[in-house]
C-alpha cells in the first residue's frame, strides 16, 4: 500500500496511511518527515509498538530529550528513561505511574522555557478512556498567516518570556519556588514570531499564557496584547481535535503548533506513551 496523506483540518495536521512503524522504508521515513514539516501534525492509527520502537521511530528525527522536570518527578517506564509516561493510572502503592493526571491539560508548547526546546513531540495511546482525554491542536503557523494587521504591528519583533514554574495539568515543577510574577518566574526569552527552520514559514511563538510577558510592555499593555493574541490564534479555525483510538501515534512540531487535552472521567484508565525530540537550536525571529 502506497503512503497516502490525508488532510485532518485546512490550517494543521494530516493523517499519513499505508505506513508501518515498525517496518518503515527509508522513502516511506521520508515521506512521513515531509508530511511533519509542510502540516505541523502527523496522525498515524492502528500502529502496535513497543517502547524499543516508538524509541527506534522517534530517534530518525534527531536526538531525544529526557522527559520534563514534574512535579513528582521524571516518571519513565523501567529500562527506558526517553520514554515519558502520561496517565492517571496509580501502582500497587496508590503512587502514580505517569504524570498529568486526569484533568484539563492547557494551551501550551512543551518545555518552552528551555532556550532550546524540543523540535517535536509524540503520543502513543495504550489505554484509552470511553469518552474524554481528546487532544487538541492549533495551527500557529495558519494563526500567524491571518494575524491581523494591528496585532502585527502592535507586536513588531518583540520577544516572550516563556514560564517554566508551572507544567501544563498546573503542577508546581519539582524544585522550583511557586510564582505568578512574570519577571521572577523562571524561563526563558523567544521571538513571539519565529522562522520555521524546515520551512521558512512565520509562525507565532507563545508558549502558554501562565507567567506570560512581552518585553518593552508595561504589564497591563503586555497582558492586554496577549489575551488578543491568545484569543486570535485558539479560534476554531485553526484548532483540530483529536479524538484517540488505540494504537493512534501522533507527533507534533513543538515550534508551530500549541496542544491541550480535555479532563477524562478519572476512575477510567488512560495511559499512553511519549516521547520528545531534542531542540535543534534556539527558535530564530522571521524577518520579513
Amino acid at each position: 500500500m502506497a503512503v497516502t496523506v490525508r488532510p485532518l483540518t485546512e490550517a494543521v495536521g494530516v493523517e499519513i496511511l499505508g505506513v508501518d512503524l515498525t517496518a518503515m522504508s527509508e522513502a516511506e521515513f521520508a515521506a512521513v518527515e515531509r508530511a511533519w514539516h509542510e502540516h505541523s501534525v502527523i496522525l498515524l492509527r492502528g500502529q502496535r509498538l513497543g517502547d524499543d520502537d516508538l524509541l527506534a521511530f522517534s530517534r530518525r528525527f534527531g536526538e531525544l530529550d529526557p522527559p520534563p522536570n514534574q512535579e513528582r518527578g521524571r516518571i519513565s517506564p523501567p529500562g527506558y528513561p526517553e520514554v515519558y509516561v502520561v496517565s492517571n493510572v496509580l501502582d500497587g502503592n496508590g503512587d502514580p505511574i505517569g504524570a498529568l493526571g486526569a484533568g484539563e491539560a492547557v494551551w501550551h508548547t512543551d518545555m518552552s522555557y528551555l532556550d532550546a526546546p524540543p523540535d517535536a513531540s509524540m503520543l502513543y495511546a495504550l489505554e484509552i478512556p470511553p469518552s474524554g482525554g481528546n487532544t487538541w491542536f492549533c495551527g500557529m503557523q495558519a494563526a500567524c498567516d491571518a494575524l491581523p494587521a494591528d496585532l502585527r504591528r502592535r507586536l513588531g519583533n518583540r520577544r516572550v518570556k516563556h514560564d517554566g514554574t508551572y507544567n501544563s495539568g498546573g503542577y508546581l515543577r519539582k524544585g522550583v519556588t511557586p510564582t505568578d510574577d512574570p519577571f521572577a518566574a523562571p524561563g526563558a526569552w523567544h521571538p513571539a514570531i519565529l522562522r520555521h527552520p524546515a520551512n521558512g514559514r512565520p509562525t507565532l511563538y507563545l508558549g502558554r499564557r501562565r507567567n506570560s510577558y512581552i518585553e518593552g510592555l508595561s504589564r497591563a499593555d503586555s497582558d492586554a496584547l496577549l489575551e488578543a493574541l491568545w484569543a486570535h490564534c485558539t479560534q476554531p479555525q485553526f484548532l483540530y481535535e483529536h479524538v484517540w483510538r488505540l494504537g493512534d501515534l501522533v507527533m507534533w512540531d513543538n515550534r508551530s503548533t500549541m496542544h491541550r487535552r480535555d479532563p477524562f472521567d478519572g476512575e477510567a484508565r488512560r495511559i499512553m506513551h511519549r516521547t520528545q525530540i531534542k531542540g535543534s537550536g534556539a527558535p530564530i525571529a522571521y524577518a520579513a
